[in-house]
Order: C-alpha cells, then structure tokens, then sequence
C-alpha cells in the first residue's frame, strides 16, 4: 500500500471514529447525568461534573442540551417517561385476568425501573420538588400523570369485567402506587425507613402487597348460602 492511500485510510478510520463517538454522546451525557442527579440531588449536580464524567467539555454538553434543567428532562424521558407507550402496548396485549395483570405491572415496574438507579429519581423529586417548580411540574406531567393513568386503565378493566367491585379510582389507584413508593425509599433510605434488607426481599413483599390490595385484611365471613 502506498504511503497516501494509508494515511487516506487511517484518517478515514479516525473519521469514522470520530463520528461514531460523536453520535453516542448523548447517551454518554444522559448515562453520566443520571449517575450525578441519583448521588447529589438536582439542585447539588453541576454541568461541568457532568461533562466530566462523559469525558467531554461543559461546552459539549451545551451543545446537546441547553440547560441543567434540559439535561434532567431529557434523562427523564430516556429512561422513566418515554417507556410508557411500551407500557400501555402490554396493556393491550395482556390477555391475563386483570389480578394477574396488576402483579405484572408491579413486578415488572420494580425489575425495569425500582430496583435500577433510575428509581433515585423519584426521592430526588420527593425531596427537591418543592424548590423547583417548573421540574415538578414536567414530572407530574411526563411521570405521575401517566402512571396514574395506566393503573386506572388496570383496574378499570377488572371493574369492567366484573372481576374487582366499583370503587372511586381516583384514590384507589394511591393502593397501588404508595406501597411502590415505599419500596423506593427503603432502597434508598440505607434502612431509615424500612428493614434494610427489603429491598432484597421485592418480590415477596409486592406479592403480599398485591395480595392485601385484592384481598384486604378481614376474614371474608361465609356466605348465607355456605352458612346454612
């Protein structure tokens, strides 16, 4: 090979390089963000930390993204928010009683996002959202207003059905969210709010928590019919 056509090749490798390092710097971005936000809090992450975990320069990241605030909104959206047409697609495509589908979704809920990282930014909104209100406002809007909305789809579908008893959806679907809540801050909580070793034990205590939602905590008295 002849001296010009290696250096043609060799920069076009470091083109190519180049180019495959630049597409993946959002992501870089995103994955570093998460990181920091999950550790320090909103308010306590700088950008320039940022930027320096993905190994690129504060001005990189401006180039992606314009503000602290749109990097968090964009974290959110690429890992909580932007999953929930597949969520809702399940949903369609679940041909399982709606008991069984609401032990999925929880399960599920934990193994995809409760028991990963993802899940500090739940106790970042419960304990920042008072101070920043334009990101607690995104966040009811991109997280909690959807989520609630899928799980009323849930049990709307086994009122529908006549599996589940009418009830106001508008506070029981809390029955459903409150115990996951709580699961996320055992996780994070290093024991102050819960046994330690709970968030270990996930499964267990979602199947007893789906349980005590279908079932409650009374005895259920024998029928009139069964009595006689």
């Amino acid at each position: 090979m002849s001296l010009t056509k290696f250096i043609s090749a060799q920069t076009g490798s470091l083109s190519a390089k180049r180019e495959r390092r630049k597409e993946a710097r959002p992501g870089e971005l995103l994955d570093a963000a998460l990181d920091l936000f999950v550790e320090k809090g909103f308010a306590g992450t700088r950008a320039e930390e940022v930027a320096a975990r993905a190994g690129v320069s504060k001005g990189t990241l401006f180039l992606y993204f314009q503000s602290k605030e749109e990097l968090f909104k964009a974290v959110v959206r690429e890992n909580i928010s932007g999953r929930f047409k597949e969520w809702n697609d399940e949903f369609e495509r679940f041909e399982g009683t709606a008991s069984e589908m609401l032990a999925y979704c929880m399960t599920v809920w934990w193994e995809r996002v409760g028991a990963t990282r993802v899940s500090g930014i739940t106790k970042l909104m419960m304990s920042e959202a008072g101070n920043f209100p334009e990101i607690t406002a995104f966040y009811r809007q991109e997280v909690i207003l959807p989520g609630q909305a899928l799980f009323r789809r849930i049990m709307q579908r086994g009122i529908d059905r006549g599996e589940f008893r009418p009830m106001d959806l508008d506070y029981a679907i809390y029955s459903v969210i409150a115990p996951m809540i709580f699961l996320i801050l055992a996780k994070h909580s290093a024991g102050t709010c819960a046994d330690a070793s709970l968030p270990d034990n996930a499964g267990k205590y979602i199947a007893t928590q789906v349980d005590t939602i279908l079932h409650g905590l009374c005895v259920t008295p024998p029928s009139p019919k069964a009595s006689k």
